[in-house]
């Protein structure tokens, strides 16, 4: 009674065993799965930063005074600043044309008296708001310079420098407020995205374009069998890759990981399983390495990239891309992923974005049985 199912198994086994061979003949899924992962995170975990900082600044001291060398020293001592002193405003507006400087913080002649008479700002602050989001940045840094300088300044004193509102800000799950413990989970998604997807479509076309394929179809296997041959090999490399992108993110970029790793991995399953199954739906369509290749990154990797969260904020995206973006698969898991990491176990968000998930991989492995032919033709 259990002979066809041990026939099964053994069939799947030998199925298994001859990918990996596969594998071990040509190592570039090798290179997929362990390799770029490396690259890729050592690329945009030290490459690319959204915080600001040794930003260069120009400050014009248009009267020397105790006050005015006390506030200027506030950016000397900051880690977000390099001031640099300019003997009046023409030179330093030019400093700005020349994108030498990304800021002018202009002290007028009569800094004192405004200062304490509160007439009128103080301070006169200009911006190169070439890019908009370093420019904000830029802004609520001087805004924070100089309210914590009027604190202290006041306390020195023993005055009393009237604000209209007290500010107390509370950072929570990033608290270091380091772009990086962002970019890099949501990385993670981006990587495993092309290696799911790129491992399964050009090992698949690679089989439609030297034949073995249909061979494989002639033989007394299922298209099931020929299917879970394919993906579980790859399925354990991609899972390798993910643990290898975990460990660099913990160890290498000090990310925190306040969840649960099992949870990490339970979800990167699921994820995993939907780059496969996107992989497999495009190799059917798709039967040539080149075009394969060039279609998985087109529609895996870069809506992935762009339209996951992962670097551009969801929210501030038109209602239309919006609603595209919940067909993006790395949506879900981006949010898992920053979740897990740098908030810990939050089940309100884990478990819908994991169902989402689920459901995706069940309907891509549908559409890949569906569209696996049966016979020759």
């Amino acid at each position: 009674m259990n002979h066809p199912n041990k026939e099964k198994y053994m069939r799947l086994q030998g199925l298994i065993i001859k990918e990996f061979l596969q594998i071990r003949r040509d190592p570039s899924s090798l290179g997929i799965a362990f390799a770029m992962p490396v690259f890729l995170l050592l690329l945009f975990g030290y490459g690319v930063s959204l915080d600001a900082k040794h930003v260069p600044v120009g400050i014009v001291l248009e009267k020397i005074s105790p006050e005015a060398r006390s506030f200027s020293a506030a950016f000397e001592h900051s880690e977000y600043f390099v001031s640099i002193h300019f003997a009046n405003m023409k030179l330093a507006q030019q400093a700005l044309e020349a994108r030498k400087i990304s800021a002018i913080i202009r002290l007028r002649s009569n800094f004192n008296r405004q200062l304490y008479s509160h007439e009128s700002a103080p301070i006169q602050v200009i911006v190169d708001g070439v890019d908009a989001n370093t420019a904000r940045l830029i802004s609520g840094y001087i805004q924070g310079t100089w309210n914590q300088w009027l604190i202290q300044f006041a306390a020195q004193r023993g005055i009393s420098l009237t604000q209209p509102i007290m500010l107390e800000q509370r950072i929570w799950y990033n608290s270091a407020v380091r772009s990086r413990n962002f970019l890099v989970p949501g990385l993670i998604a981006v990587i495993m995205t092309l290696i799911g997807a790129l491992l399964t479509a050009l090992v698949m076309a690679r089989e439609w374009e030297r034949g073995t394929l249909e061979a494989l179809i002639a033989t007394p296997v299922s298209v099931t069998e020929i299917l879970l041959g394919k993906l579980i090999p790859y399925y354990l490399l991609g899972m390798g890759g993910m643990l290898l992108s975990i460990a660099m993110a913990v160890f290498l970029f000090q990310v925190p990981l306040l969840g649960s790793l099992w949870v990490l991995l339970i979800t990167g399953t699921l994820f995993m399983l939907v780059a496969l199954g996107m992989g497999l739906v495009i190799s059917i369509a798709a039967k040539n390495q080149f075009v394969a290749g060039q279609i998985a990154i087109i529609i895996t990797f870069l809506p992935a990239f762009i339209m996951s969260g992962f670097i551009f904020d969801i929210d501030s995206m038109p209602p239309a891309i919006q609603s595209i973006t919940y067909l993006i698969a790395a949506r879900y898991f981006v949010a898992i992923l920053q979740t897990v990491f740098l908030a810990g176990n939050v089940w309100g968000i884990i478990i819908p974005n994991a169902l989402a998930l689920l459901f995706m991989a069940l309907f891509f492995f549908a559409l890949a049985l569906r569209r696996m032919p049966r016979r020759l033709e």
